[in-house]
């Protein structure tokens, strides 16, 4: 099953399609007839990779069609587990549900190390959370509230040199995302405005922010 890439600049907006629109549907995927769609650009996938090759707790928030989850499956380590956490809640046919369909159906192209799957809100998940994490990929409810409940919820699960990427955080030529954007807000308050210490930004790739834990 091939993977289509997010375009990085606006004026092609989202992942590139082919054929009528409504093949878009997340049930075209599952049934073959079209790509998964990443939401995240090709580079920014290989940033995840780089700063979750070999980690042994992985979390996700918010999957989508699965892309993402498989990049990081592929490269952590052989004894690791990626926890993948989204509720899957907005199928118009909850029975069906293609896009929790299409995305253990992308997940499971790699057998490395563990998978759970976690179907709740990230903030009721948080709630009985008991495990440490090494690795936090945030990606789920965008508004500028969400995303510091997130953090809030999540971040004191990882230890020194944990690593937290944030997807749709920084504005550059030609992106998608503004100023105004929950993750963008939050990233540029806390880490480039100095108010979260004990954090640094390690790399930054087209609209992701990776920061890691100070020791």
């Amino acid at each position: 099953m091939e993977i289509v890439f997010r375009h990085p600049v606006a004026g092609d907006r989202g992942v590139s399609r082919t054929g009528p629109s409504f093949l878009g549907h997340p049930l075209f995927a599952w049934l073959g007839l079209r790509p998964v769609h990443a939401q995240h650009t090709e580079e920014e996938g290989h940033a995840l990779q780089r700063w979750a090759s070999g980690r042994r707790s992985l979390v996700e928030i918010g999957v989508a069609e699965g892309a993402s989850a498989l990049a990081l499956r592929k490269v952590m380590h052989t004894g690791g587990v990626l926890y993948l956490i989204d509720p899957f809640h907005l199928s118009r046919i909850p029975l069906v549900n293609s896009v929790r369909r299409v995305a253990r159906q992308t997940v499971n192209r790699s057998s490395n190390g563990q998978v759970e799957w976690v179907e709740q809100f990230s903030c009721l998940a948080a709630k009985t959370w008991r495990v440490s994490i090494d690795f936090l990929f945030l990606d789920g409810d965008h508004s500028y509230q969400a995303v510091q409940q997130d953090w809030l919820d999540w971040s004191p699960f990882l230890p020194a040199q944990g690593i937290v990427a944030f997807h749709d955080a920084r504005t550059f030529h030609g992106g998608w995302t503004s100023s105004d954007d929950g993750p963008v807000m939050f990233v540029d308050r806390g880490f480039r405005n100095g108010r979260l210490t004990g954090w640094e930004i390690i790399e930054e790739v087209h609209s992701m922010v990776i920061v890691r834990r100070s020791a």
